[in-house]
């Protein structure tokens, strides 16, 4: 596998790091927001938020023509601060969330995968990140 640099997506959601948090890791608010795009969706979620606990996000295509299981497990879970996990393909992923007041920044580090381009993927993690940004907002 070539070795490229990680890569960096990142948002500031208007509303308070326990909310940002509880939203991000509960299966019911993942469903609704883990998806890059409105025609696709995540119709199941698990998540066990512990060191060496399991999570699982399905993604599909709402047309039915494609679907897939974003899983792996976490690293190191510090409450309202820091999650890391390693994607089942051994890629690492490290989100950091930053509170101040009603605003919470969330940065999220990621290792590129081999099939799409970085440009892409880049996108995508964003799409998906703005997508919570708004459902976080908006509920």
């Amino acid at each position: 596998m070539e070795n490229k640099a990680p890569l960096t997506v990142e948002t500031t959601v208007q509303a308070p790091v326990e909310k940002v948090w509880k939203f991000w890791n509960e299966p019911s608010h993942i469903m609704n927001w883990c998806s890059p795009s409105d025609d696709w969706h995540a119709p199941a979620a698990e998540n066990d938020l512990r060191v060496g606990g399991k999570f699982s996000t399905t993604m599909a295509a709402k047309d039915g023509s494609f679907s897939f299981d974003f899983a792996g497990a976490y690293d190191q879970v510090a409450e309202h601060k820091l999650i890391a996990y390693t994607i089942a393909d051994g890629r690492k992923v490290k989100i950091t969330f930053s509170g101040e007041g009603n605003a919470t920044n969330i940065t999220e580090t990621f290792d590129p995968e081999e099939i799409n381009t970085l440009e892409m993927q880049q996108a995508g993690w964003q799409a998906i990140l703005d997508n919570f940004r708004k459902y976080t907002e908006a509920n």
